[in-house]
């Protein structure tokens, strides 16, 4: 059929885009890492366009920096980039939480009411996940339940273009943090794990405190990533 060779193309694209950026995230490409689309397309056994274009999405969302006629690498972050990601967050997440108290429509209904009731069930068995992943110290598996918590909460508030926004801010932000947390050989107990108390003030249309939850995470990384920098 004539679609197939676009499905397939798409559907490479995307995996390869899906298994670069985990490496990043899981901290296997190093900060400085440069390749190039043969480099890739040799390694996983593909031709060069879905490679070009995951890469190229990938550089679109901050996880890699495209490298002048020389292809791509992997960003080296500062904690300055840090701090500004997580100001641009608070922006973002400031202005949902402030839905709460001027009437939004995701919160008109009951906090009881079934549809809300399984949403919230369904984000804070994300935090739940979130939560043993940081207290065991599995930085792999927190940023996967983090990202998945953030998404579906986000969700909640039905604009897809602020849960896309929200996403790639806190991609970006662990692409950086990763760097500089692999720096402790252990982090159980360094980690934030505060995502169902999130949810459980969300739940209760408390906007102050979740906001003062978000604030407390968003100084307890910068301070962790702040002492690994100057240590």
């Amino acid at each position: 059929m004539p679609g197939n060779g676009t499905v397939t193309r798409s559907t490479l694209r995307q995996q390869i885009a899906d298994a670069l950026r985990d490496e990043v995230l899981a901290g296997r490409l190093r900060p400085g890492r440069a390749f190039t689309v043969k480099e890739i397309a040799d390694q996983y056994g593909v031709s060069a366009t879905p490679v070009r274009e995951a890469l190229v999405d990938l550089s679109a969302q901050g996880i890699l920096e495209a490298d002048q006629h020389r292809g791509f690498r992997v960003p080296e972050y500062s904690v300055t980039d840090y701090r500004n990601m997580i100001e641009a967050r608070s922006l973002v997440t400031d202005g949902m939480f402030q839905a709460l108290s001027t009437g939004h429509p995701a919160f008109q209904t009951p906090p009881e009411d079934p549809r809300t009731a399984a949403a919230l069930a369904t984000v804070r068995r994300r935090g739940e996940e979130a939560q043993r992943a940081a207290t065991a110290g599995d930085l792999t598996v927190l940023i996967g339940y983090d990202l998945r918590f953030w998404r579906e909460l986000s969700a909640l508030f039905g604009n897809p273009y602020l849960g896309d926004f929200l996403h790639r801010l806190r991609v970006q932000s662990w692409v950086c943090a990763v760097q500089y947390l692999l720096r402790l050989p252990d982090l159980r107990g360094r980690l934030w794990a505060g995502h169902t108390e999130l949810v459980d003030a969300l739940a209760r249309r408390e906007a102050e405190a979740a906001r003062a939850l978000v604030a407390a995470s968003n100084a307890h990384s910068l301070a962790l990533l702040e002492h690994l920098t100057n240590g």
